[in-house]
Parts: C-alpha cells; structure tokens; sequence
C-alpha cells in the first residue's frame, strides 16, 4: 500500500506532476551535459598544454627558468639520466633536450623564436613532435646537422617552402653571436597556430654544433602514463638528485592550466546548487499545493488509524517517483544529446582566437566522467527527498479535526 498509493496520487493530478518532473528533467539533463562539455575543455587544455613540451614534469639546473640561456644548462646529464632510471615507473617516458631562444630569418623576414634540440627517437614519446605531427616532408632522423622543422605558420610567415633555408641566430657557450643556415625539411602543424610560430626544431647533435655545446643539456621532460602520481614521482626524483637541480611539475609550468582545473570544478559545484535551488523550490511548491489540497483526506486516513510517519513516508515516497524519472530521463537525454559531440566534438572555429588564448583547440570533444554523473543524480535525488521533508511534516501534523475545517 504504501507504494501504490503514493504511485496513484502522483496521476490524480498528471499536469502538475509532469511539470516538476520536467523541471528535474532539465536540471539534471544540464548537469550532465555542462559538467561534461566543461570537462573535455578542461582535459583538452591539459593535453595541449603538456604535449607542448612540457610533460608532466621538467628538470632543470638550478636557476635555469629564471634565465634560460645556454649557461645554466646540465654540465653533467648522465647524473639525472641515472636517476630517472632507477625513479621512473613502468610506462613512463621521457627526453632531453636543448632549448635556447634565438633568431629566425630568410631573405624578407626574421621573427623570435625558441630553438630547441631533440632526440627524434625520444622526443615523439614525449610531446606533439612525432612523425604524424609533420604534414610536409619529413620528420627529423638522429645526427641530421643541416635539417630543420617549421611550423606552418611560420612557413607562411616567412613565405618560403620546404627546401628552402632559414638561418638561425643564437647566443652560444662562449658569449658570441653564432648562426647557421639549416634547410627546411619539414613541415609540422600543432593544434594552436602560436606553436607553429614559435618553435623550430632541429636533431640535439645540431643544436650543439650550432651553440659549441659538448655535452650540456637544458632539460629533461617526463612523460608518466598515470598523471595523477605527478606530485609523486617529482618528489621522489627530486630527494635522489644531487643539489644544483630544480624538478618543476606541470602545475608550476602552467599555473594558469591549474587555475583552470579548480575553476571547472567550482563551476561544476556552483551549478549544482543553482539547479539545487530551483528544483527544490519547484518540488516544495507543487508537493505544498498538492498537501493542502489533500487536508481532508490525510485528516481523513489518521482518523482511520495511519500514522503520521506513514504519512511522511507516502509523500516522501511521491517525490522519490517523481525525482527516480526525473533522473533516469534527464541522463538518457544528457547522453543522447552529447552522443553527436562525442563523433564529431564541438566547432569553435567562430572563436578561434579566444580558444587559442584560452590553450584550447579548435574543436572540443566533451569527455563525461561518471562520478561527476553519479554526484549530480545523489545531489538531485537527495537534496529533492530533502526539501520535500517539509510538506511531508505539515501533512501528517493536521488532526482530523483540523482538516474537516478545510474547504
């Protein structure tokens, strides 16, 4: 009884049933919709960011962020070599590189860039430089002196083409000027156009030959395969190494990706109160006008003998089917309108320059994570069952006197 009959009260009046129903419908449909939607930004922020050369966390020598200029390179890499070897686990990655920041120019342009020396074979472990990065000519090959790789944004700035050189200007080891030309032997493209114009990349042998470097390195970038052991795995390579070493994880590298990351969850935690708010008041109305509505008859069942926590207990039980549907519907709609966005994403070219700003690509993929799904239904049905306690109470505080008073 005390399942059928809340069952049959909620149709005696369908219209305003299926109106609070759909008011948590759509609470929960944006819940899920929004808090995913806001997540893929948020994890496509990430990933730009750490493929753009910096991993989950870098090593550097000691004041070389704060002036990175070919003097405060690794004298001695074997050392740090050595100990991610024995710190890293299973799956990670890693590579060293050269990095300085330099000149680029050809016949009509010249532009700032940064220079950066790579090992082929590690670096497209490591970050967005890979082979399938390069969609002009070819990818960088182990002891290439005279090849470079441009972004296509800088090819077209420079209105020049593969084959054709550029020279690049840079501070080397012994305080001078040096330059060289390298030939363009391929092209990469990147997810923001800014890349594409600011690095350029040749092999580590003819980042030293250019910069008289023996065997100095400006930094070492790690890959892990579970990133949430960043802080981790840093704090453990950073008690092995010896002084003179600095170990910076993505969150020091990017703070404003940081920044980012606890904004989408206070968004997440803001909305739900918004949409707490609103469907609680809903819920409260319409159960209190169906209450008053009902003096007489639940004056009329405790005079036959219910108990006043039945009472609640049916009411409660009113809500629950409403908010149970309520929930199930609004997350098959929030699933089947984001099912589209998860084969083709979602288009901000119109924004392009905003996006790019923002560290964001130019088409988002919303990426739904189930215990932000679990935590929206638990707020939806619990803060529901919640607020309907009050009707519920009112209604089993009437007498059977009082309610023969009610018209």
């Amino acid at each position: 009884m005390h399942f059928k009959l809340p069952w049959r009260n909620l149709w005696r009046n369908p219209r305003r049933t299926l109106i609070i129903m759909a008011a948590v419908i759509i609470g929960v449909w944006s819940m899920v919709f929004l808090s995913a939607l806001m997540r893929g930004m948020s994890e496509n922020m990430f990933e730009n960011g750490i493929s753009i050369l910096t991993g989950d966390l870098q090593i550097h020598q000691k004041g070389y962020r704060s002036d990175p200029v070919i003097e405060n390179s690794m004298s001695n890499p074997g050392e740090v070599k050595r100990v991610l070897a024995e710190t890293l686990p299973e799956g990670a990655r890693w590579a060293s590189r050269i990095r300085v920041n330099a000149i680029a120019q050809n016949a009509r342009h010249s532009a700032g860039i940064t220079f950066v020396g790579v090992d082929p074979d590690k670096e497209k472990y490591v970050s967005f430089i890979k082979p399938a990065a390069v969609s002009e000519g070819k990818y960088l090959s182990e002891g290439d002196q005279r090849r470079i790789l441009v972004g296509k944004a800088l090819l077209e700035k420079f209105e020049t083409r593969i084959g054709h050189k550029i020279v690049i200007m840079a501070q080397d080891t012994n305080g001078e000027i040096a330059s060289k030309a390298f030939r363009i032997g391929g092209v990469f493209r990147s997810e923001l156009s800014s890349t594409e114009k600011q690095y350029v990349f040749v092999s580590k042998d003819a980042a030293k030959e250019l910069l008289r470097l023996s065997s100095g390195i400006s930094e070492f970038a790690v890959l892990l395969e579970d990133h949430k052991r960043v802080d981790q795995i840093a704090g453990r390579i950073a008690e092995k190494l010896p002084e003179g070493y600095e170990v910076h994880t993505w969150k020091d590298l990017l703070p404003m990706m940081k920044a980012w990351t606890a904004m989408i969850d206070g968004f997440n935690l803001i909305w739900y109160v918004v949409v707490f708010i609103a469907m609680g008041f809903g819920i409260i109305n319409t159960l209190l006008m169906a209450v008053y509505e009902r003096m007489r008859e639940f004056g009329m069942l405790k005079a036959l003998g219910m108990k006043p926590v039945w009472i609640i207990r049916n009411v409660l039980c009113e809500s629950f089917y409403i908010l149970f549907l309520g929930i199930v519907i609004g997350d098959i709609i929030g699933l089947l309108s984001l099912a589209p966005l998860f084969q083709s994403g979602l288009d901000l070219s119109a924004m392009a320059v905003g996006a790019e700003m923002a560290g964001l690509s130019r088409v988002i993929f919303p990426s739904l994570n189930p215990n932000d799904m679990i935590l929206a239904n638990t707020v939806v049905l619990f803060s529901g069952l919640l607020v309907t306690l009050y009707p519920a109470v009112e209604a089993a505080r009437i007498t059977p006197v009082e309610a023969m008073m009610k018209t």
